[in-house]
């Protein structure tokens, strides 16, 4: 680091707090360049963090962390937070098996006070603090709540400011509003907070009003705050949602202005209650690149990180589409045969590919932002009006929408289409993101068919037999590659809903898979053929309703059984066949691969996979073993 001057000296907030204000925007300048230094050669979440460089220095150097308690959300914005609280060497290692998480964590470090790779729960975890703090008698420690990259579109979000702002809790909100989450925000909040920002005259009095009282004391702007909130009522009629939820609002301030936000964070410390501080800053500041595609550059991969061109994978005449191109174009596919058809996305149209509908039917495809539970019901209530939404949430996040699920969906048994993206064992991204409970969690509820296909056929096939059922149906598959080069204007084939396929047929185990780490078995298969095994493959596609037929022919004709699934042991596909052998008097051994329960840590899926005993040479050596 010979090039950095102050970064270096920087092991923790104490040592910001050294720096003369006018060596803080050097340092912001050096923390800028080492997150897109680092970032290029070891990707991860970019764009969030560039915007929040400035507010992260400010905060460390006005406030007394960890005796403070700060919260970040959504928690891909906290690069700059790791590297400043004792991180930084480690932070070459971010996302990395066995290095540091790519998200706040509590077991990382004194300075992360809340775990946050889901967005929106900043304000209720602060809130907790605060009420624990007074009810412990501590009237001193300051509790702050950093809440952007559209997790204010997320319906968690207003409940804690609800509850917040009649509490009268000791909290600082800092609304970091840099328009965007992955993709664009969108909503009436996002409408609500340019029209706010952009106020020039509500913005002029703003500015009159701090400046008029900046040396008159707390109390004095204490006793305006009333007037200006009448006079803001009068300026801008929709200015009020905040104080409506019983907020002092403050803002909007440039977010890039190390200096002022010191200055307002300073004079915000020691005013008591529920605060909101609205910062107005520009996702991928300062790599002009990323400023100019903020979502291409939220994760951009490998980039080099003086131009800021993402670097390209070599050509390959052969390419494999990843099974996110496959829904994109086949949802395209389905439309145009049915007009019914819609899609549903909260706030991951380009992740999932579902922008792709969104070019060719726009009145037919809604991003919600990011609002799991509000895009499963609304999703309900297209259904209950003929209409069939295929509502594609990551696997991680349809967890928040559980009670939507059941409540609003099965127990109506509306025709709702899940597809279920980033299944199973997601990589870096670590233990916030992987979509391992999907298969246990969907499994146990009635009227709810669940599903995974093994290859792209399977997930075209499946997604067109969704929409000949009546009802709700579950389709998961991982993010990446399949693994066949042809499948896009293929004809469609019905298939039997619980009803399995044999793969291979073999002698004395057979080996039960569902989804796309069944080719994980199809691949350790042409190693075992040549060491003189031979085993039957089977793909089973459907978890619930199971294929009873295919498991009394597998038991009955072969002496062990293996199941394998890119999800959690418990509640999945080997616990269906352990308690269908159990019912019906099987004796057959039987080997559950899976995920031990355990939260596993962040890494490459390959890794990952290798440490889950799910890779090939895993699979090769369980099968010699038996």
């Amino acid at each position: 680091m010979s090039e950095y001057k102050i970064l270096p000296v920087i092991n923790s907030p104490a040592d910001i707090k050294k720096l003369p204000k006018n060596q803080l925007e050097p340092l912001c300048t050096e923390l800028r360049q080492y997150i897109i230094e680092q970032t290029a050669n070891n990707p991860g979440h970019l764009g969030a963090s560039l915007g929040t460089i400035e507010l992260t220095v400010a905060i460390h150097y006005v406030f007394d962390t960890p005796t403070d308690k700060l919260v970040w959300d959504v928690g891909h914005q906290a690069y700059a937070h790791k590297i400043l609280t004792g991180r930084r060497e480690a932070f070459e290692n971010n996302r990395k098996l066995n290095g540091i998480s790519g998200f706040p964590k509590m077991t990382e470090s004194p300075y992360d006070a809340f775990g946050g790779g889901h967005a929106s729960i900043s304000i209720s975890s602060i809130l907790g603090m605060a009420v624990a703090a007074d009810l412990s008698g501590n009237k001193t420690r300051n509790h702050i709540a950093v809440i952007g990259d559209g997790a204010l579109t997320g319906g968690e979000a207003f409940e804690g400011l609800n509850h917040a702002g009649n509490a009268k809790a000791n909290v600082l909100v800092i609304l970091n509003d840099n328009g965007m989450a992955i993709d664009k925000n969108v909503g009436a909040m996002s409408k609500y907070l340019v029209k706010l920002s952009t106020s020039t005259t509500y913005n002029r009095f703003k500015t009159k009003i701090w400046n008029l009282l900046s040396g008159k004391g707390l109390k004095a702007r204490s006793v305006m705050q009333n007037t200006q909130n009448m006079v803001k009522g009068s300026l801008l009629k929709e200015s009020n949602l905040f104080e409506s939820l019983g907020f002092r609002y403050f803002g909007p301030v440039d977010g890039h202005n190390i200096l002022y936000l010191v200055d307002v964070l300073s004079r915000l410390k020691n005013l008591k209650g529920p605060k909101l501080l609205h910062c107005i800053t520009m996702k991928g500041k300062g790599l002009k690149k990323a400023e100019e595609s903020q979502t291409l550059y939220h994760a951009p991969g490998l980039f080099d990180p003086v131009s800021g061109n993402i670097l390209q994978p070599e050509f390959d005449p052969y390419k494999i589409e990843k099974y996110q191109k496959v829904f994109g174009t086949t949802i395209i596919d389905l439309a145009e045969q049915n007009e019914k058809i819609v899609g549903i996305t909260p706030a991951m149209a380009s992740g999932c590919s579902l922008d792709m509908m969104m070019q060719c039917f726009p009145n037919r495809c809604f991003d919600v932002g990011i609002a799991e539970q509000h895009a499963v019901t609304f999703s309900a209530g297209l259904a209950t009006d003929g209409y069939i939404p295929f509502c594609n949430i990551y696997s991680s996040f349809l967890q928040r929408s559980y009670d939507q699920i059941i409540h609003d969906v099965a127990l109506q048994n509306l025709h709702v289409v899940f597809c279920i993206d980033r299944a199973g064992l997601v990589g870096e991204d670590g233990a916030t993101h992987h979509g391992v409970f999907d298969l246990a969690y969907l499994r146990c509820i009635p009227n709810m068919i669940v599903s995974a296909p093994m290859n792209e056929m399977d997930l075209r096939n499946l997604m067109y037999t969704a929409t000949q059922t009546k009802s709700p149906f579950s389709i998961r598959y991982p993010r990446g590659k399949g693994v066949l080069q042809q499948w896009k204007n293929e004809p469609f084939s019905l298939l039997p809903i619980g009803k399995g396929i044999e793969v291979k047929k073999g002698q004395k185990i057979a080996v039960l898979g569902i989804g796309h780490i069944t080719n994980n078995v199809v691949k350790a298969d042409k190693i075992l053929q040549q060491e003189g095994f031979d085993i039957g493959i089977y793909n089973m596609i459907f978890l619930k309703p199971i294929d009873e037929s295919l498991l009394d022919f597998v038991c009955q004709n072969y002496e062990q059984i293996v199941t394998i699934e890119n999800g959690v042991k418990t509640g999945g596909l080997g616990g269906v066949v352990a308690e269908y052998m159990k019912q019906h008097n099987y004796n057959n051994p039987l080997t559950i691969l899976g995920i031990d329960d355990v939260f596993v840590e962040q890494g490459s899926v390959a890794q990952l996979q290798s440490l889950c005993k799910l890779d090939v040479d895993s699979i090769v050596k369980t099968i010699k073993e038996l």
